[in-house]
């Protein structure tokens, strides 16, 4: 069993086209075909299934699949540890990112990394903080920026707390004194977003621990529209800090504290997986955001 033979078990794997590994690979379609049969022989059983309609794994090589994807990304963590050795600038990065996160904060960081390691081939993968932890527990991505979760192989560096506020239009009655209670704010009509994600139960949460039932005027997917939702009146909303603060200095949209529940805090951290070997690469990146925010908080 060679490279080679992995390479184009994973490539035709992915395209379920031997034609099409060997467009991917630069080589020919026999040379495909032969290596596939040689892991086969080696291995004993049948990886595809050939027919008129194109390539179908069996249910040994789906059994295979993830033990050579696994051996492919071994070979090229291999190659950039090798390539860091002569310098850091052409090493790469994989990155696991919570949306809002990715969204809203990692811009100006990336953007701070790369004026320093211009060279980096950055891959961003991003999803709630249970999805991005599952890509680093699994090795998919080398380093994360999730809320925090407990779990026992990761190593987590505490950044900043994710507060949850509440925001209006500027003509909205709370604007006046920019103060209301939770049951005032229960009485008006209220913007969720993401029935999935944390944020969501938190709010509920919230609702339910001060012994009121919220008038949800309306649900949406998307944190971007919710905003747009309560900038035109049709509601208020609780969203994250981090995410109003263009229009909170823009005056688009105005924060109301609660007077009477306790600030939601949610803490956000860089993670790593707890005892493996970390790549130079990846290493300038934990230094450049933990001392980003040493220096400054990132939500005003």
């Amino acid at each position: 069993m060679d490279f080679g033979q992995i390479e184009a078990f994973v490539q035709v794997s992915a395209h379920s086209s031997f034609s099409r590994a060997a467009e991917t690979l630069q080589l020919t379609q026999p040379s495909i075909t032969a290596r596939i049969q040689a892991l086969e022989r080696e291995l004993g059983e049948e990886l595809f299934e050939r027919g008129g309609r194109g390539v179908r794994m069996t249910d040994a090589g789906l059994s295979f699949l993830p033990y050579a994807e696994r051996i492919l990304q071994m070979i090229q963590e291999a190659r950039d540890s090798v390539e860091e050795v002569r310098n850091v600038q052409l090493g790469s990065l994989r990155l696991g990112a919570a949306i809002t996160f990715s969204t809203y904060v990692l811009p100006e960081i990336l953007h701070g990394f790369k004026q320093q390691y211009g060279g980096v081939d950055v891959v961003i993968r991003t999803g709630r903080s249970e999805q991005v932890l599952n890509l680093l527990l699994t090795d998919e991505v080398q380093v994360a920026i999730i809320r925090s979760l407990s779990q026992p192989d990761v190593e987590q560096i505490e950044l900043y707390d994710d507060e949850i506020v509440l925001v209006a239009y500027p003509e909205h009655a709370f604007a006046a004194t920019r103060r209301a209670t939770i049951a005032d704010a229960a009485r008006e009509p209220i913007v969720l977003f993401d029935r999935g994600s944390s944020y969501y139960a938190i709010i509920h949460n919230l609702f339910r621990k001060a012994a009121v039932i919220p008038n949800v005027a309306m649900e949406l997917d998307s944190l971007e529209a919710t905003k747009r939702m309560v900038e035109q009146g049709l509601g208020i909303a609780l969203v994250p800090l981090v995410t109003v603060q263009r229009e909170l200095a823009g005056g688009t949209l105005v924060r109301i504290d609660l007077t009477d529940v306790e600030p939601i805090h949610r803490p956000i951290s860089l993670a790593y997986r707890r005892n493996r070997r970390r790549s130079r690469t990846v290493q300038a990146f934990i230094d450049t955001v933990t001392a980003a925010y040493a220096r400054k908080e990132p939500v005003a």
